[in-house]
């Protein structure tokens, strides 16, 4: 990429830096090419501290393992040929020579023919046999005879000399992770050290005014620094050290002069944040001034991920990370872990890959390669893909996803029911003993609690009651919690219930309006008229649940037909109904009372819901079914509902 002299306007600057916006491909090409080839630096390592090194050179064995022919069983050492007539019926008498071979014991006497020596597990095997007699299939025959009742065959129960590991064969080769078993066998062959490639030192910096760290008192408007605590851990995974130096205000001067001392010390440097086109993202102009080339990439046509930075200044490698998490950590175990790993002398990271079913439909962006995180559940022909739709800021897409697929960047969507490809964060599948999709309620995780304790794996994705519903239909979970009104029958859920779906009954929880206390357009007032006075005032802003929700159906009933200020906010969840109205950004909404007084908010009550179970009939016998149920019984999970603000059924 042509580099902009400094001289220029810093927005023409800025704005050049996404004028070419590279593939996924062409971007890592260009940094690698920059860094690459390159000796990667190696140390010794004494055999005790080289657990989780990576081997710089290929190892070879310095001797045979075992050193000598050996003895595999307790017994006698003999010659098969004496006893190629031995059996039940005719045994073979052998005179027993005057030692026992014990480990560490060097052999003296050789084993002529008609004679045995007695001998013990892992003893060198005498000189003359050539097997070894278990000691089961012998009987004494005297003070200094044995009697043998079954033929041998040569070299049965020995090891030979380099049977395990041969002198000069290639033991371990460079990029080996070393582990328990790799420092087993360099210890077998009498190997006290080893060269290994030195870590390479990664600095870590976070950016921007907002950030807060963990521990300290959050500020208004501000954020906790997740992205420094989660690249730092994310390097020390995959072969770097890295050394985390705090979060640095949007200041040019100071930021500039924190990257200058991180590059001095360190062998690679990454920050987050900083990478977009606003007023404070400095990190890009600074890079300019510290290094040839500089940048080699700004801009990658991938989703999330689009602002993300690479760089190199005199050798090193810089990498500005966007700010969102998800978009921080997939772009850098995608784009730069394998970079990482070649500068610690690693091989490439091996990704297992599995093929599932796309429930939903998944719509993309034309044009860039977008790449969605996935929870994995088993369904009826195999394992269902559902994405995490909780976008780049979210901290646990990372965390609770199994993997992420990919979608092509000449496609706009992808059709529910695609057969695609997993690519997986673990070498494994972690199939779930109880997949839960629906409407999420805080009530449930007092349900679930008892059973993750016991051992037993939950999987909880929220889509909704109309959304679980399906999922139930399909097969793809065990139980999908819903709360859906049926205007006909004026009943709750059972309605909406099909042949191979039955209820079980949950909790009652309150539904009603939520709003800021003291607000006079709501005090005293019940729900219908607080919707009614609120609907007269333009600037009363609302806040709406997501299509599919059970409560959306119950605010789109109330409203009747009316699309006031804030309809079309559809946040997912009862908590952030209550965070929009309590941060003054909507003046009302509707979500369930224990919500509500956990926030400290006004609460007017509108309609007592039933949140039930639709259970999936066939899948009734599981175990981890009938451990929820259980629980969903018991007294104590009753009690801590109660607790709550809900009423058990």
């Amino acid at each position: 990429m042509t580099m902009i002299p400094q001289s220029q306007d810093r927005s023409a600057f800025e704005q050049a830096q996404f004028l070419k916006i590279l593939s996924r491909e062409e971007a890592l090409a260009r940094f690698e090419a920059a860094l690459f080839p390159r000796s990667i630096p190696t140390e010794p390592r004494k055999l005790a501290d080289a657990l989780g090194a990576a081997l710089a050179e290929d190892v070879t064995a310095p001797i045979d393992v075992p050193p000598f022919d050996r003895s595999n069983v307790d017994g006698f050492a003999v010659r098969s040929a004496d006893l190629v007539a031995a059996g039940e019926g005719k045994p073979v008498r052998l005179g027993l020579n005057g030692e026992t071979i014990q480990c560490g014991t060097a052999p003296r006497l050789q084993v002529t023919p008609g004679t045995a020596t007695a001998i013990a597990t892992g003893g060198p095997l005498p000189r003359g046999a050539d097997a070894v007699v278990m000691v089961e299939h012998t009987q004494p025959a005297g003070s200094d005879t044995i009697e043998v009742r079954r033929a041998v065959s040569p070299g049965q129960f020995v090891s030979y000399a380099g049977s395990d590991i041969a002198r000069g064969e290639a033991l371990l080769r460079a990029g080996t992770i070393i582990g328990s078993r790799e420092i087993g066998m360099l210890a077998a062959c009498g190997i006290a050290e080893v060269k290994v490639a030195r870590k390479p030192l990664v600095a870590v910096i976070s950016t921007g005014d907002e950030l807060v760290q963990p521990g300290q008192r959050l500020a208004p408007a501000g954020i906790y620094d997740t992205n420094g605590a989660i690249v730092a851990a994310a390097i020390d995974e995959n072969g770097g050290e890295a050394v985390f130096l705090g979060a640095i205000p949007d200041d040019e001067a100071k930021l500039e002069a924190a990257m200058r001392g991180a590059l001095a010390d360190a062998d690679m440097l990454v920050l987050s944040g900083g990478t977009s086109k606003g007023a404070g993202d400095l990190s890009h102009r600074i890079i300019g001034r510290l290094g040839k080339p500089g940048i080699v990439a700004h801009g990658v046509a991938l989703k999330p991920g689009k602002p993300l930075c690479l760089a190199v200044c005199d050798g090193k490698p810089v990498v500005i990370l966007p700010g969102f998490p998800t978009s921080a950590m997939f772009t850098f175990h995608d784009m730069i872990v394998p970079v990482l790993r070649r500068l610690a002398g690693l091989p490439p990271r091996s990704d297992a890959k599995v093929n599932a079913t796309v429930p939903v439909r998944i719509a993309s962006e034309l044009g860039r390669t977008e790449f969605v995180m996935v929870s994995l559940v088993e369904g009826k022909n195999g394992l269902i893909a559902y994405p995490s739709g909780k976008g780049s800021g979210a901290i646990t897409s990372f965390a609770q996803a199994d993997g992420f697929l990919r979608i092509d960047a000449l496609a706009d969507q992808m059709p529910a029911g695609t057969a695609t490809e997993v690519t997986l964060f673990t070498p494994h599948v972690r199939v779930p003993d109880l997949v839960i999709v629906g409407s999420h309620c805080t009530g449930l995780d007092l349900v679930s609690a008892g059973l993750a304790h016991a051992g037993l794996t939950v999987r909880s994705i929220a889509v909704g009651s109309l959304g679980g519903l399906a999922a139930a239909k399909r097969g793809e979970c065990d139980v999908a919690p819903i709360h859906l009104f049926d205007d006909k029958s004026e009943t709750y859920n059972t309605p909406y219930l099909v042949e191979g779906l039955e209820l079980v009954p949950g909790w009652r929880r309150m539904q009603g309006i939520v709003f800021r206390k003291g607000d006079r357009r709501f005090e005293g007032l019940d729900a219908k008229e607080a919707v009614a006075g609120a609907l007269t005032d333009p600037a009363c802003i609302m806040v709406n649940r997501n299509q599919g929700a059970g409560t959306r159906i119950l605010i789109d009933r109330l409203l009747g037909g009316a699309r006031p200020e804030g309809y079309w906010n559809q946040p997912r969840s009862h908590n952030a109904v209550a965070a929009a109205v309590a941060q003054h950004r909507a003046d009302w909404g509707m979500t369930i009372a224990p919500v509500a007084d956990a926030a400290g908010l006004g609460f007017i009550p509108l309609a007592e819901e039933h949140y039930d179970f639709a259970l999936v009939t066939a899948r009734k016998g599981r175990p981890a079914v009938q451990a929820f149920l259980d629980a969903l019984g018991s007294n104590e999970v009753r009690a801590a509902l109660e607790r709550a603000g809900f009423r058990p059924a």
